[in-house]
């Protein structure tokens, strides 16, 4: 089942959803490696499998291996460092922020494709966890890169959308 399919089994008071769903698809501004990739990771960080096996299915003939396997590693890393990096950014006490994390999170320094595109795909999950000490994070280097503001909002788009998506999906 596509994306497309997917949002068509929303429920009538989720139609925005389902609007969203294809535009996001049918918008060209990205490409197909990083929209592809922001559908996979957005669909892995969600973490609703039905949703995770649509986004699989349309991404499958899109993205190469390594790109598909960028995308679910960004989802896995975000899926510890969001909560992490979240608790020392709330916690009010400053002493967390300077004990080494002792997390492993080799994948950042060696995604397997274009460095962009993964800041990009860990930014989207990060934005649907809501952790502001990565999302600035992850800008600061898009920016480094020459990632444009658009397609950082776009990024952050798929995954508000998704995370929609997966919301309304998993009261079904």
């Amino acid at each position: 089942m596509s994306l497309k399919e997917f949002a068509e089994t929303l429920p009538d008071y989720a139609k925005d959803l389902r609007l969203n769903v294809g535009s996001l698809l049918n918008d060209q501004a990205l490409g197909d490696q990083r929209k592809y990739g922001l559908l996979l990771a957005c669909a892995h960080g969600s973490g609703h499998r039905p949703l995770i096996a649509a986004a699989e299915a349309e991404a499958e003939a899109k993205l190469t291996p390594e790109a598909a396997n960028a995308a679910r590693a960004a989802a896995a890393v975000m899926a510890m460092n969001n909560v992490y990096y979240r608790f020392v950014h709330l916690s009010s006490n400053p002493v967390y922020g300077t004990l080494p994390a002792k997390l492993r999170m080799n994948v950042i320094g060696n995604p397997g494709i274009d460095k962009a595109d993964f800041e990009l795909f860990s930014l989207a999950v990060s934005a649907m966890n809501g952790c502001g000490m990565c999302i600035d994070s992850h800008e600061r280097v898009l920016q480094q890169h020459g990632v444009k503001a658009e397609h950082i909002q776009t990024a952050a788009r798929i995954g508000a959308v998704l995370k929609a998506v997966a919301t309304v999906h998993a009261t079904l």
